[in-house]
């Protein structure tokens, strides 16, 4: 491919001058930044690119946050359970966790909040008193656990000391401040104002999202450090403030257990409230309010702003309903694999999409193992990240991509900025390819329902590495570089608009995740609704628990389509079908899926296309016109990427063939206004494929993780 530039945003570092214009120059870079940590200095600044500056509007505002602490950020915390052995029970409240992230909120708006549970009868206890870091309960039950919980103000901010712990950071610890308060607010709208014309080399405003950040906990013990984590958990929205206003606008009241839910929290792979629903949307519409002022003010000042979606990023999801009233010019997502890329890209409420590309120049990566220091193998990360990203990249387009860290750490890594160079100019030709018009899709339009439907568009609620073992993450990886049209929908979607726009539906989870659906299968209409449509030609593909839910006559909602169901150990007398294997030209041969245990044949009208011993792996079964089809799990990968796409092609009746590949190692797309068709080599080894095309067999020979673009 030839040296092109443009579309690039590369980290510049202060006292690396020549380093920075050199790779600036060698990666056609048009945009340079700073990243945290970092500066850039006038050398860099006047050289002629456009200017990103990063703001995290919450922290690096100590000396305010010094004098106003009660304006601090805040969450509930629950000690552990301490079981009593006589009449008092007293529990030390920090005891549990990292005294550097908390500090205890002992005012007396706060303690309205604080509650005492006995957890062994799941009951509130009125009678106690704190004092000094501890919660004293009277009258309490010999050999009962109890739990405390309470508010806590956060004194380090998370992402500030992930990095001072994990790229020696060595600076005074930043706070959070909360713009709930009209304090906050005008103080933060200030800052803006000076900030701007303080900086008026920079074109881009980069927002290093907003308010507040993703939960992550950390306790006392080294041997469990980070208690929890959840990367779209609205927990540490929460204060006195942002709970009256609630309950003003809302008509009741929340309490502290409905955060704490009997510590197990809100996590986002499991289904939630109504109540914690009404929460989110109003923190929601809080976050975009003030969100558009400091957007509004930027403007105002004749710069665009860009958000980063991580960190700090609850309340700013950008497939939410409210995202575009933000007013931001860009996007831009850290991405490790392809379904973070359609997530970038596929929102409509913003000009620029940009991706920030993994490996990061961190001398460790997130997984804790080296990347930029001895031991690392930064080259052979972004082979990898690149391969994953780039057949996303070809069905949906990205406008930028770049890289964030210390620029400096790749001089010992020469062959790493060689590497970034080819794929600089790959992206580039491919998002070119992209100006001609949409790439060719197959029939089958398919939608993946999940209990939070549209607004968890191609994400699980965090990176790929931090939950390998997930289904529905591992379904969408593989669906991110398929040629088909994909949406993802929630169960009122269902019942209010039907699915005569879809010909596949996806549920892919275990028994009451937010993935599966949970008790939202508990709902006849939405169960009548789904077998109604597949008898009348869909086809419903569920892996691992789909439609799971507790109470009825069979554990899986859908099994009547399905043909499968799941013995929980109420069957252990019952008998069941045996049945043998039979072969299928849906699946790719080398499919490796783990086998479920205790999943059986519902009935004898059940075929079975793999199977591990008497574990049925994938079936199918013929239900009216359409079919239902189960997989016992699903791991993205090459092989089992093509069974999956042939089985929901072989089930539609789409069996052309045509503009896909004959090697599962390899992908194809194509792009009909320009006649272009782009084949990729997914595997580190030479492949040769065919490709059937409205020209003919086009047949090529690529070397590891090459790209050939064909001009038919």
């Amino acid at each position: 491919m030839g040296k092109t530039k443009g579309g690039f945003t590369l980290p510049g570092e202060s006292g690396y001058e020549e380093l920075t214009l050199q790779m600036a120059e060698k990666w056609g870079a048009d945009v340079i930044r700073d990243s945290d940590g970092t500066e850039l200095s006038p050398e860099i600044i006047n050289a002629g690119y456009g200017i990103y500056s990063t703001i995290c509007i919450i922290r690096d505002h100590n000396e305010w946050a010094k004098q106003n602490q009660d304006k601090l950020q805040q969450t509930f915390l629950m000690t552990e359970p301490v079981v009593a052995a006589g009449e008092t029970l007293t529990i030390e409240l920090m005891k549990d966790f990292f005294d550097e992230q908390f500090k205890i909120n002992e005012s007396d708006e706060s303690k309205e909040f604080w509650q005492v549970f006995d957890r062994t009868s799941n009951c509130e206890v009125k009678d106690w008193t704190y004092s000094d870091g501890s919660v004293t309960i009277n009258n309490v039950i010999p050999f009962h656990k109890y739990t405390v919980n309470f508010l806590a103000y956060r004194i380090w901010e998370e992402i500030s000391m992930y990095n001072h712990t994990t790229n020696n950071w060595d600076k005074e610890h930043l706070m959070q401040i909360d713009p709930v308060y009209p304090e906050t607010q005008e103080y933060m709208l200030d800052w803006m104002k000076n900030w701007c014309e303080t900086h008026p080399a920079t074109t881009v405003v980069r927002f290093t999202s907003m308010f507040y950040n993703f939960v992550w906990i950390w306790g006392s013990n080294e041997r469990n450090r980070q208690l929890f984590s959840d990367w779209a958990s609205y927990d540490f929205t929460v204060s006195p403030k942002m709970l009256k206003a609630f309950e003003k606008e809302k008509g009741y009241a929340l309490t502290s257990e409905d955060f704490i839910n009997k510590g197990n929290l809100n996590a986002t792979h499991m289904t939630c409230s109504d109540k914690k629903l009404d929460y989110m949307d109003f923190v929601n519409k809080f976050v975009v309010e003030f969100g558009k002022k400091l957007v509004d003010l930027v403007h105002s000042y004749g710069k665009k702003a860009y958000v980063f979606y991580d960190d700090s990023w609850v309340g700013v999801e950008p497939w939410g309903k409210r995202f575009k009233e933000f007013g931001f010019d860009g996007l831009i997502k850290c991405v490790f694999n392809g379904f973070e890329a359609r997530l970038c890209a596929g929102v409509d409420a913003v000009e620029t999409h940009e991706i920030r590309l993994h490996p990061y120049l961190f001398p460790v990566g997130l997984g804790g193992a080296p990347t930029f220091m001895e031991g690392g193998n930064p080259t052979r990360e972004a082979q990898g990240y690149w391969k994953n990203v780039r057949r996303a990249l070809l069905r949906d387009k990205i406008d930028r991509i770049g890289l964030g860290g210390y620029l400096s750490l790749t001089l010992p890594f020469p062959d790493f900025n060689d590497y970034i160079e080819k794929i600089a100019d790959e992206f580039r030709e491919i998002r070119e390819l992209h100006t001609a018009g949409k790439p060719y899709v197959k029939k089958p339009r398919v939608a993946v329902i999940t209990f939070w439907g549209k607004l968890r568009s191609w994400t699980c609620s965090g990176h790929y590495h931090e939950h390998p073992e997930v289904d529905l993450i591992n379904v969408i990886e593989a669906l991110s570089g398929m040629p088909l049209d994909v949406d993802f929908i929630c169960f009122d979607e269902l019942k209010e608009k039907g699915l005569s726009d879809y010909d596949v539906v996806i549920n892919a989870g275990f028994a009451g995740s937010a993935w599966s659906g949970g008790e939202r299968w508990q709902d006849d209409e939405v169960v009548a609704a789904m077998t109604e449509w597949v008898y009348n030609g869909g086809v419903f593909l569920g892996v691992n628990e789909p439609s799971a839910c507790p109470g009825y006559d069979k554990t899986f909602r859908m099994s009547h389509v399905l043909g499968v169901d799941e013995n929980t150990g109420a069957r252990i007398c019952h008998g069941v079908y045996e049945f043998e294997a039979e072969g299928s030209d849906a699946i790719c041969e080398g499919t490796e899926l783990k086998a479920k245990d205790n999943i059986y044949i519902a009935d004898a009208e059940t075929r079975v296309l793999a199977a591990d011993g008497k574990n049925p792996v994938i079936t199918v079964r013929d239900f009216g016109k359409g079919k239902g089809i189960y997989m016992s799990s699903f791991k993205h990968g090459e092989i089992n990427n093509r069974t999956l796409l042939n089985l929901i092609l072989s089930a539609c009746g789409d069996n052309d063939g045509e503009y896909l590949t004959d090697n599962p190692y390899t992908e194809c797309c194509y792009y009909p206004e320009g006649k272009v068709l782009v084949v990729i080599n997914n595997s580190d080894a030479e492949q040769t494929t065919s490709v059937k095309t409205e020209a003919g067999e086009k047949t090529v020979t690529l070397g590891a993780f090459d790209t050939e673009i064909i001009k038919l």
